[in-house]
Formats: structure tokens, sequence, C-alpha cells
């Protein structure tokens, strides 16, 4: 006899998890189970307990991380982690426990009503940390070096002659400066050891990951390779987009991976036709995907051009990656420049451009991931 479905959704937190399930069938029963803790003993309990072989299993994508899907794929459950955002709501429930989402992922994960995320395998993952963490890394060097130029700034200090902030020269003068009385001078100290503190935790994490890259799965360093032949993606840029996208194959075009990104314009139209109102790029998605797209694409505000650092990040590609590349430049000038003829603002025709530029990197993403399939199929 076939055995009926049922569909588990799962409440989880820090230390415990809120459990639901959902019989199959349109008016099936949807009943809570209690909360257990949030232990692999007592979740392998529960799933003994329920038959893994007729379970499916959902959860919301947040800061307890993949390790319970991974369990539970492992004790033969199919998993899927959801979008929190795009989870249902009713707008005039008001009410909200640990009990009743757990109710409502059940339900609506047997609706279909869900939108599950891209898994990360180990390796992904532990890059994608790294490079999440290089990125907090800069911002808080970019703080630290704020605080320490309005604090010279309120007490009127500056260098006798024009110099680039923050390079050799300006560090020098820098660490020359003395402050009366001692309060001064023990808050300029402690400003100067934190700038310096950042800059050292930052070159140690990107030593760390141009380690890691050389050491990461032939399918991720094939990708940051490939998608250097884009003007404006270097290295880092390149990494951040494979981590963050992770599978482009999961993209069945552009568009959905555009979405995505976040880059895209808002959109409230009703009342009939005619009554399209957009507005201001939805910013939902990958934030880090975005920041990193957005930065690259203020290089094609240049006129296409094969400089000497893109030529050498381009050796050893296929012909068909730097034809795509080099499309991209075209492209991507002449949309700059007829938006900035239009009078745009200049952000609004970055968004632009980078929203475009995705596509580029969508094609090369697909064509390398196709390459490396028919490689391991081979083999």
């Amino acid at each position: 006899m076939r055995k009926t479905t049922r569909y588990l959704g799962l409440d989880v937190h820090a230390e415990t998890i809120a459990v639901a399930v959902a019989e199959a069938g349109r008016d099936g029963e949807v009943r809570s189970l209690g909360t257990i803790p949030n232990r692999p003993e007592s979740v392998r309990k529960l799933i003994k307990k329920l038959g893994a072989a007729e379970l499916e299993a959902c959860y919301e994508a947040g800061p307890c991380g993949y390790g319970l899907y991974w369990q539970l794929e492992s004790l033969g459950v199919h998993c899927e982690v959801v979008a929190p955002t795009l989870v249902p709501v009713k707008s005039g429930d008001r009410v909200k426990t640990d009990r009743r989402d757990a109710l409502k992922l059940a339900r609506c994960f047997r609706a279909g009503e869900l939108t599950a995320v891209w898994v990360p395998d180990a390796a992904h993952e532990a890059l994608r940390d790294l490079v999440r963490a290089r990125e907090a890394a800069k911002k808080d060097q970019m703080r630290a070096r704020h605080r320490l130029s309005k604090f010279l700034l309120r007490h009127g200090r500056r260098p006798s002659k024009k110099m680039s902030t923050w390079l050799t020269g300006y560090m020098a003068w820098l660490r020359g400066q003395q402050f009366e009385p001692f309060a001064l001078q023990a808050t300029f100290v402690d400003y100067l050891a934190e700038v310096d503190h950042a800059t050292a935790r930052l070159a140690r994490l990107e030593k760390a990951l141009d380690q890691a890259i050389a050491e990461a799965p032939q399918q991720i360093k094939a990708l940051v390779e490939a998608l250097q032949a884009l003007r404006g993606v270097a290295k880092l840029s390149a990494v951040t987009v494979a981590v963050e996208v992770g599978s482009f194959s999961r993209f069945e075009r552009p568009r959905p991976l555009m979405g995505y990104s976040g880059l895209v314009p808002s959109e409230h139209s009703s009342g009939g036709p005619g009554k399209a109102n957009r507005g201001g790029i939805t910013k939902t998605g990958n934030a880090h995907l975005r920041r990193a797209l957005l930065e690259s694409a203020w290089s094609y505000r240049h006129r296409p051009a094969m400089y000497g650092t893109l030529r050498r990040r381009q050796q050893g590609l296929s012909e068909d990656v730097k034809a795509i590349a080099w499309k991209a430049q075209h492209r991507l000038n002449l949309r700059y420049r007829r938006l900035a003829a239009r009078g745009k603002v200049h952000q609004q025709v970055i968004t632009a451009v980078a929203r475009e530029l995705l596509g580029f990197i969508w094609a090369i993403g697909v064509q390398v991931e196709q390459q490396i399939a028919t490689v391991d199929k081979a083999a």
C-alpha cells in the first residue's frame, strides 16, 4: 500500500524547535506536535517516531544555518529551507507564536506556497563565510578611519601639504601627532590603534581568502577565473558573486537572478490597464551580491578597452567567455551613455548597468557550469 506524504513545519530557534504536521489532502488535519529541544538526538527521535519515508519537512532560513537541513536529509527526509520574507502573511493576523508559526509553515508547505532557497554545500558555505568576514572587516576599517579623521577635523589637525589619506606618508604624519591635555592624547592613541588593528585584520583575511580560493573545488575556481574576464570584476568581486549566487543553472533565465539580487524596480499597479506604477529597486534578495554588482558597474562608464590588467585576467580563458566579456563592455557602456544623456541620476544609471551586468555574469556562469558538468560526465 502506498504511504501518504505528511508535511512537517519546523519553527527553528537556537534552543527549541516548534513542530507541526499537515496531513495530505486539501482538508487534511493540521496539528501541533509541541516543542522539542534543538538537539540532533531530539530531531532523530522525532523523525523515527513519525517515519522518515512519509515526511517532507521545511523551516525558514535564519541564523541557525543549515545544520538541521543536512541532518534531516541524512535521515531520509526531504527538506526545504524556505525564504522567510516570502511566507504568506495575513494582514489582520496580530498573534505570532512559535506554535502558530509552525502550523502556518506546515499548511503553506502542503499548499505549495513557500519559496525554497538554495542550500550551499560545505565548500560554498565555508568560502562564503570567509568572504563575508572580509567584507565586515572592511566596514570596520572604514568606521575606524572615519572616527579618527573626524577627531582630527574637530581639533583642526591636517597635513601641511596635500597628500593621499591612509597611505604611507599620511600614516607617518599621523604617528607624529601629539595632543594636550592627556585625555585628548589617550583618545587619539586609541583611535589610531583601532585603525592599525582593522588594517592588519583586513590584510590577514585577504591573505586567507587567496589561500581558500586556491584550495577551493574546481567548479568554484573555474567560475572565479571566468568571471574575471568581465571589466570591473576582479578576484574579490568574482568570488563574492560566485559564493553568493552558488549555482547559476538554478536560474533558467537572467531575469529571475536579477530579481534575486534586488536590482529590479518595485511595482504597485492596480486599477486596470495603464496603471503601471514603478518605484525604486526592491532591495530584496542578496544584499552582498547587490553591493558587489554596483561597485563593478562603475567601470562601464569608460569606453570599451582591453587594458593590461584585464588582458592578464583573461589569459587561458575560452574564446566564448572572452566574447561575452567584450560584448558586455560595448553594451553596458552604451547603456550608461544613453541613460546619462537622458539626464538620469548617476546612481540610477549605475543600478541599470549593474542589472544588465548580472545578465552577462549569468551567461558566463551557466557556460562554466555546463563545461564542468561535461568534463565530470566524461570522466
